[in-house]
């Protein structure tokens, strides 16, 4: 009797285990999909293993497989294990795992999304005494052996059609597959002696990861393309992970005009199908690149040799949804499974692995000046100072004053304001009520061009009121603060004439539209890149000589333990966008604390200061690296009922040795539930993962009605 034991596609701890069906004569393979009953319903799930017994004796009557999905298995040993791993690490069922390695075509679901199938034209035979026309077509194919149907019929039309009919070719069903395109117009540039001596360190270095902690324009890409192009010449596969969409389309085109069709791109940006068709060209071997955003890390590898993520410090790297991952552990798992070199690379390195670098766990390689060897000059802007003598609240008079002058020298600015929308609140001006989203604990942000309030928590959106819901005073709201819409707005009034492109989220959700912005800004077309914090980081373009960073200490009024180093991040970043070409670049930077460490080292572009200041902030308050941090959220729809139930865990599990636990906080209400969170503190990782199991055990098997999200992302791990 055969048996296969089968995850099921549910998402639940409570489910995190195999159910057992009779496969006899089934064609059952470890890592395929099989559709089976369950309940009253047929559910898809992920064969883990098949066993061969003389006779089942479980308790229940064993059930039989009714489909088998898949002609071959889809999860290979490698990626059993790594879920297995995640499974642990993360607290996350095992599905989830699968379903977070797998393109939406084939995600272990019931759904009724299908892989596309298209008609191929295959070679057959010749016939006897064809015509001229005929023989020329038939010689063709027989080279060419298949083609598309739709392509066989632009070029061969009526008498292709015929031969198909006289048997000379058959017509095929297969998935549809990408085209391979690309042309490889550059050539392996000569490196500099500073990128020189990296590469060599690189290559010799003894640690299998590697930091590469290259300031901005120093040329890090350059040095990713030629380690890249020696792990090709040996016949193995390369992986180049970027934190973003709005990064990929300038790396693809670099990647590309090197490799050419040897290129597979994979982003939440592509449709289903086409993330389908390039994980088929991966799982097929027939591309040695691949150029992606955190799923990428994912991919069927065969014979991985170069794993490169690039601005590695980046928080889009982080899964926000269970399985709660980050990227860069999944990158290293891989790294030491396939036994090759993982490339960090950041001019502003996390803590945590520059932490790991300066222990030497990690190979650290330093690129100190730019390739261009000009550092943009860097101003602070004080705004208290400036809006005390009166001027403009949302641009100072030096930096209007800077981007008439680029402009006028036909040169191009990159602003930055990390705030999309028109204007964050809108306030009664009678009785001081804000106007706040239905759903969550967040003020409705002002969207003026669709005239609509929207949450940007849970995206609700609602016309704007014409009283307060509070008073029922009329006309009385009040615009507080700025977003990127407001600013365009102002942009266009203190500078008429000037062309504006403002890109955010609201302004990409079109498929490929971060590659349209880019691509006319850097045709020229505009003299201004307004953005998000979209735009901060990996663009490079030759003729901005300016950017201008508006609010830039936003950030610092955050209350999580992060907010500062973000903020650094940020504003190094964004510093590193001008002048990166041969004309000489500046930054002004508006803020309202001159003082603080993270804009001084900032302006400094000065990451080892910063790096020791932060440290010892970490170190004072035993955040990570120095210790773990984990959290365990509750949600309800009754704020009492999240509130006495968070405490009751609480309750059950305090006092663990070498684990502290930091209390019960509110975190406020999320789409109709209100959150409380339990947050830890350990030097003991595998002690904080046991602990984060153990209390999601206890509050299923209390059958609480509230829902539990555990997050065991250790950011020192």
């Amino acid at each position: 009797m055969k048996l296969a034991h089968v995850y099921l596609e549910y998402q639940k701890l409570s489910l995190n285990h195999t159910f057992t069906y009779d496969c006899q004569d089934l064609p059952v393979e470890r890592g395929m999909r099989v559709k089976v009953p369950f309940g009253n319903r047929l559910s898809v799930g992920f064969v883990d293993h098949v066993e061969e017994v003389e006779r089942y004796e479980g308790r229940y009557q064993l059930k039989a497989v009714y489909e088998v999905l898949d002609e071959k298995p889809l999860i290979n040993e490698e990626l059993f294990a790594l879920a297995k791993q995640m499974s642990y690490h993360y607290v996350a069922p095992m599905i989830s795992c699968f379903q977070a390695m797998l393109p939406s075509k084939i995600k272990p679901r019931s759904h009724k999304d299908k892989v596309v199938f298209e008609t191929w034209i295959e070679y057959v035979m010749h016939k006897r005494n064809p015509t001229k026309r005929q023989l020329e077509v038939l010689d063709e194919m027989k080279v060419l052996q298949s083609i598309s149907k739709r392509e066989f019929l632009m070029l061969y039309k009526s008498v292709g059609t015929r031969l198909i009919k006289e048997g000379c070719f058959r017509e095929l069903l297969c998935e549809k597959e990408a085209l391979l395109q690309g042309e490889r117009l550059d050539v392996k540039k000569k490196l500099s002696a500073a990128q020189e001596k990296a590469f060599a360190e690189i290559k010799a270095a003894k640690q299998d990861v590697v930091l590469l902690h290259g300031m901005t324009g120093s040329g890090k890409t350059e040095l990713y393309l030629q380690l890249a192009q020696e792990v090709v010449e040996a016949g193995e596969t390369v992986l180049v992970l970027v934190p973003e969409i709005a990064l990929t389309p300038q790396m693809v085109k670099r990647v590309t005009m090197r490799f050419g069709a040897d290129v597979a791109i994979y982003h939440s940006g592509l449709s289903p199908q086409q993330k389908y068709e390039q994980y088929q060209l991966v799982a097929k071997g027939r591309v040695h690149i691949v150029v992606g955003t955190r799923s990428a890390v994912f991919m069927p590898f065969a014979k991985l040799g170069l794993i490169v993520m690039d601005e590695e410090h980046d928080n889009s790297y982080k899964q926000d949804q269970s399985p709660r991952y980050h990227c860069r552990d999944v990158a290293l798992w891989r790294g030491r499974y396939h036994h090759c070199k993982v490339l960090l690379g950041s001019a502003t390195p996390s803590l945590e692995s520059y932490a790991r670098a300066y222990k030497q766990v990690y190979g650290l390689v330093s690129l100190k000046e730019r390739i261009n060897k000009q550092m943009p000059k860097i101003d602070l802007v004080d705004m208290k100072g400036s809006m005390r003598k009166g001027a403009h609240h949302l641009i100072a008079p030096a930096l209007k004053e800077a981007i008439e002058q680029c402009v006028m020298r036909k040169e191009q600015v990159i602003l930055l304001l990390n705030r999309r929308g028109h204007t964050p609140i809108l306030r009664c001006g009678e009785c001081g009520e804000v106007l706040h989203c239905p759903h969550c604990d967040s003020a409705m942000a002002y969207h003026k061009q669709k005239q609509v309030l929207k949450c940007h928590i849970c995206d609700t959106t609602t016309a704007v009121p014409t009283a307060c819901p509070n008073c029922h005073a009329t006309q009385s709201f009040e615009y507080i603060g700025y977003g990127t819409q407001r600013m365009e707005e102002a942009l266009l009034s203190l500078l008429p004439g000037i062309r504006v492109l403002r890109m955010d989220r609201d302004t990409t959700t079109q498929k490929d539209a971060h590659e349209r912005l880019l691509e006319q800004f850097e045709n020229q077309e505009y003299d201004i890149l307004l953005g998000t914090q979209m735009i901060a980081k990996g663009l490079d373009f030759e003729n901005v000589t300016l950017v201008g960073i508006l609010n830039a200490d936003a950030g610092l009024a955050r209350s999580d333990y992060a907010c500062v180093e973000e903020t650094f991040d940020l504003l190094y970043q964004a510093c590193g966008r001008s002048g990166r070409g041969a004309k000489a670049g500046r930054v002004m930077m508006q803020v309202f604390d001159t003082e603080h460490y993270a804009v001084r080292c900032a302006m400094l572009q000065d990451y080892e200061q910063f790096f020791y200041h932060e440290m010892r902030y970490r170190h004072l308050a035993g955040y990570p690296p120095y210790r773990y941090l984990s959290s365990v959220v509750l949600h309800h729809a009754q704020s009492d009922v999240a509130r006495e139930e968070s405490e009751r865990l609480l309750a059950q599990f305090q006092g663990r040795k070498d684990i502290l636990f930091l209390g019960v906080s509110e975190l406020g209400k999320r789409m109709d539930r209100f959150r409380f969170r339990i947050l830890m503190k350990s030097k003991d990782q595998d002690r904080m993962i046991q602990l984060l199991h153990e209390m999601y055990a206890y509050h299923a098997s209390a059958k609480m009605r509230t829902k539990i999200e555990l997050d065991s992302e250790t950011v020192g791990s």
